[in-house]
């Protein structure tokens, strides 16, 4: 269980890096999507049609997911991975437990209030400071954060009225690729992929990473507690780093790595 969540925190990292060094962000991400459809095709002749109220759960979780992408496009072009990364995914636990507490009147363990106090900590030392996070990068994180906190939670409902989760799934990719290339061709109009391009074979190998990554969760998530799981998962902060380090040259100084150790402490606090 470990190591799947382990493996899918390291292949979550990757696909957002594959998306920070696009010459073309928003094509991209994109193109990641369209791995999806192709392989949601024919899996949805297999699988059983969703009902029409799992149908209802699958485009609004679609349509966020798409407003998820474009946002966090926006939100790469003023920050660097290693900086806005950290927050989109340091912001999910910690507006879950808040949500829980203010709305479902959950009471919290002190490991949870620490890891609250941990996200928030290390969130807030990324961006104060002579080279912190930029407003407008700071804020598109933020809202990502809160799109995806949403989602989950419509996912999680959603999934309850299928017989088979592999038909949520697969319909999920589906409509999401179709609503990521008609927004992309509103905005921009026709989509053109030349597939013997490098561009579109390393946007094209990010979606790949994204799937195996959702896959390895779910996998994990059959062997153990979602909260573990999940919580494991959140340590791909401390990875994007290490790849944005590595891979994209960007800077690699004591404040991020405090930070981000500092965030997935208060991710792993939370999911136990």
């Amino acid at each position: 269980m470990i190591g799947l969540a382990l493996f899918a925190a390291i292949l979550h990292a990757s696909w957002n890096a594959f998306l920070r060094s696009g010459a073309d962000r928003m094509w991209s991400v994109t193109v990641m999507s369209i791995s999806g459809t192709i392989v949601a095709v024919p899996l949805i002749l297999i699988y059983p049609l969703p009902s029409p109220t799992a149908l209802a759960f699958i485009i609004v979780s679609s349509a966020l997911q798409t407003a998820y992408s474009f946002i966090l496009v926006a939100a790469y072009r003023y920050g660097d991975l290693g900086q806005v990364y950290p927050i989109v995914r340091g912001t999910v636990p910690l507006l879950v437990t808040l949500a829980s507490i203010l709305f479902l009147g959950v009471h919290l363990e002190t490991p949870q209030i620490a890891g609250v106090a941990f996200i928030a900590v290390g969130i807030m030392s990324l961006v104060l400071g002579r080279s912190g996070v930029s407003p407008a990068s700071l804020g598109l994180a933020l809202v990502c954060g809160t799109i995806i906190s949403t989602y989950a939670l419509v996912d999680s409902s959603g999934i309850r009225h299928v017989e088979q989760t592999m038909t949520y799934s697969a319909w999920v990719l589906l409509v999401y690729g179709v609503m990521m290339v008609a927004v992309y061709w509103m905005m921009r109009g026709r989509l053109k992929v030349d597939i013997k391009s490098r561009e579109a074979q390393k946007a094209l190998a990010g979606g790949v990473f994204a799937m195996i990554a959702y896959a390895a969760v779910v996998a994990a998530y059959s062997l153990g507690p979602a909260g573990p799981v999940t919580a494991i998962r959140e340590t791909s902060m401390v990875f994007a780093v290490l790849i944005g380090r590595i891979f994209l040259g960007e800077a690699l100084t004591p404040k991020r790595i405090f930070a981000c150790v500092v965030v997935a402490a208060g991710a792993i606090l939370i999911g136990r």
